[in-house]
């Protein structure tokens, strides 16, 4: 469907699945934080409705868009098919880096209405260390190596899946619970709630996440070598190389 799809109504998908996944991430903050006050179970609500709801948007919208909902996923599939010319285009990223990042922002207003919380307000949550970084490196290139890796060994079926999977772990097992996206991250400054992130942390958060974006496209190259034909590459998304194809926080 993503061959025959305009370029507005993608980049519309795009927006609304970012804005979506982005109010459940913030929405499940806000909800869990009203419930309990042992952060553990903050978190393990938080991760679980985010497993759930990025699987089920990854199912939904990729046959539409390829269900980037990243930067870094649009980055990388741009970079690794610049050359075979599979991967979307300039004026596709152009569309979608935008897209994304308006959603999350509006996803990020949109849960903080829905619990009458202020609409816009910066987060104090400051996340400024090098372990956060490091962890963000992390988070970020394992989610690229999975989605292109999928590709590459021509299990992109699986990503609804291995995918939300990835993430609900990595809220776990990185010590920055796993952000793995410019554009979410932009997001969450919008809100001062469990999920926010300080406006001042964003910019070194970003350098990590595009550090483990090149690192993850270094791996899918040494593990998995050049795809032997574009089909195993087209198929559903946010892990699709291409985005026009029939197919991330």
């Amino acid at each position: 469907m993503t061959g025959t799809t305009p370029l507005v109504r993608r980049a519309a998908v795009e927006f609304v699945g970012t804005g979506a996944l982005v109010a459940v991430v913030v929405g499940s903050g806000i909800q869990a934080t009203g419930l309990t006050q042992d952060v553990g179970v903050r978190l393990l609500a938080n991760s679980l409705a985010t497993v759930f709801g990025l699987g089920v948007l990854i199912a939904l919208l990729g046959p539409v868009s390829g269900a980037h909902f990243n930067p870094a996923v649009t980055l990388a599939a741009w970079w690794t098919g610049r050359r075979g010319g599979d991967g979307p285009t300039g004026r596709e990223v152009a569309a979608y880096l935008p897209a994304q990042t308006a959603g999350a922002i509006g996803g990020a207003v949109l849960a903080d209405a829905m619990f009458a919380e202020p609409l816009v307000r910066w987060s104090t949550h400051d996340r400024s260390a090098p372990h956060l970084w490091l962890g963000e490196v992390v988070a970020t290139a394992g989610l690229v190596l999975l989605v292109f890796g999928l590709g590459r060994a021509g299990r992109a079926h699986f990503a609804p899946v291995a995918v939300a999977s990835y993430i609900g772990a990595a809220y776990w097992f990185t010590s920055s619970t796993s952000f793995a996206n410019p554009a979410v991250t932009i997001g969450r400054t919008f809100t001062d709630t469990f999920a926010g992130i300080a406006p001042a942390s964003v910019l070194p958060f970003v350098a990590a996440q595009l550090a483990g974006l090149v690192a993850g496209v270094a791996l899918v190259a040494v593990l998995f070598g050049r795809p032997a034909a574009v089909a195993d590459e087209d198929v559903v998304v946010p892990p699709v190389e291409h985005p026009r194809a029939v197919t991330g926080r």
